[in-house]
């Protein structure tokens, strides 16, 4: 049966979908690959007569720096995009902290929703849609909306897990039309530099952190999503995460990611979504394949159900680190760059579970138009900068230059490891530093 018929008289044009939304609505909108690229221009050419409609994106593919937009909209994101974040230091959409959480409940602040719109893959013979390799908090979106508005996308592969959405819950849908298509993300090329500190913390983690029979979650960022390419040699790792990197169908394939040891999802390698750089091999091997499943972001992050794997290892990113271990992720002093995502619930879980909180981040960085080099270790944060992950509930510091371990010492002793492991042209000035803050020699 072909699956236009499923829909019936549900499948409209995006116009007569958004048609739907009323200006004192809020509304949802699906990130990443599950970006509504049609609805979300449809609902920009009608920001004339829906003045003071409230827009939530998250991680959007879609571009919302269009002129008057933000007058017309009250845009908001609870994790910026690099598009959002643009939007965000022009003054043009409003940033929610969320960190925390809980399977079967919306965080605080992003619960009021009137309308949801998400891409989907068609319906199959038995009605379900998938939302294809990125599920996000969709589930639990479609459950609470009003209004369901999907944008059909034939490519979208299917899962196991939460990855479906009947389409009778369905309100209004859209195909998406050839000509929209999303943005094409090219592979960053890095300087020699920063590939020799990428592959030099990642061989330190998998060599020294990482053990057997590990259950490990693998934060989205430079130093930590190639990981998965150095873990060959491992022998019955499990995955609990959030963004499935790219390198993980490699490592089911060769018997190296089994998940036998897990205590919940055993046998699966489970997150919320795929990054979007997988290639086409890769999805057609995770296409319909049970290994494979994604659910609901507020499940596969519920510190709750992390912690009872004694042998969850969280493994994330950092954009500066202070001498007692303090973790900023998402901010530079006041200025924010992303969200903590799912961080701060994962190393408080691994924490919790007894086992391996680790964060990476290279040791330095090249800054401003002159190239300044700066120390990502530095003796204190920035006024103004987020803590992202408090420093109890970090275990181990990795740079280049070598491992910090945090776990279980003073103050003292955490400037000395962290100040061992800076960048050369550093250590002696945060040595001084350590001296006069915690006494550190």
């Amino acid at each position: 049966m072909d699956w236009r018929a499923l829909c019936g008289d549900k499948l409209v044009t995006p116009q007569q979908a958004v048609a739907l939304i009323r200006p004192t609505d809020t509304v949802y909108i699906a990130g990443i690959q599950a970006t509504p690229f049609a609805l979300c221009q449809a609902l920009v050419e009608r920001q004339d007569t829906l003045r003071g409609l409230r827009v939530n994106t998250l991680v959007s593919f879609y571009d919302w720096d269009t002129p008057g937009l933000s007058d017309a909209f009250r845009l908001e994101s609870w994790y910026l995009s690099r598009r959002e974040r643009k939007l965000m230091h022009k003054g043009g959409l409003d940033y929610i902290p969320v960190s925390y959480f809980r399977a079967e409940a919306l965080p605080h602040g992003i619960d009021d929703l009137d309308v949801y719109m998400v891409s989907v893959s068609p319906p199959d013979r038995h009605g379900y849609c998938s939302y294809g390799t990125s599920v996000g908090m969709s589930p639990l979106m479609t459950k609470q909306a009003r209004t369901i508005i999907a944008e059909i996308d034939p490519s979208f592969i299917r899962t196991g897990g939460e990855n479906y959405l009947h389409i009778s819950a369905i309100d209004r849908c859209v195909e998406r039309p050839p000509s929209v298509s999303p943005p094409t993300i090219s592979p960053e090329v890095y300087s020699q530099e920063k590939q020799d500190a990428i592959d030099t913390i990642c061989m330190s983690i998998a060599n020294e952190l990482i053990q057997d029979g590990d259950t490990i979650q693998i934060g989205a960022g430079d130093m930590t999503s190639p990981l998965p390419a150095y873990l060959y040699g491992k022998n019955d790792l499990g995955m609990q995460t959030e963004i499935i990197p790219p390198g993980v169908v490699g490592l089911v394939q060769a018997g190296v990611l089994t998940g036998t040891n897990k205590t919940r999802h055993t046998g699966t390698v489970v997150g919320t979504g795929f990054h979007p750089m997988l290639s086409p091999e890769e999805l057609d091997y995770i296409d319909a394949n049970p290994v494979f499943e994604l659910y609901d972001f507020n499940y596969t992050d519920d510190i709750r159900l992390l912690c009872q794997d004694p042998r969850f290892t969280a493994i994330n990113n950092a954009l500066s680190i202070d001498l007692t271990g303090q973790v900023a992720s998402e901010s530079i002093g006041p200025q924010q760059f992303t969200g903590p995502g799912g961080q701060t619930a994962f190393c408080i879980a691994a924490s919790l579970a007894g086992s391996k909180s680790i964060v990476a981040l290279p040791s330095s960085s090249l800054s401003g138009p002159d190239r300044r080099r700066i120390s990502r270790i530095v003796p204190t944060l920035a006024p103004g900068t987020v803590v992202t992950t408090p420093r109890a509930f970090v275990d181990y510091v990795v740079t280049e230059y070598g491992i910090a371990t945090l776990r279980g010492k003073n103050l003292r002793e955490r400037a000395q490891a962290l100040s061992a492991v800076a960048h050369p042209d550093f250590r002696d000035e945060l040595r001084t530093q350590a001296e006069c803050l915690h006494g550190a020699g």
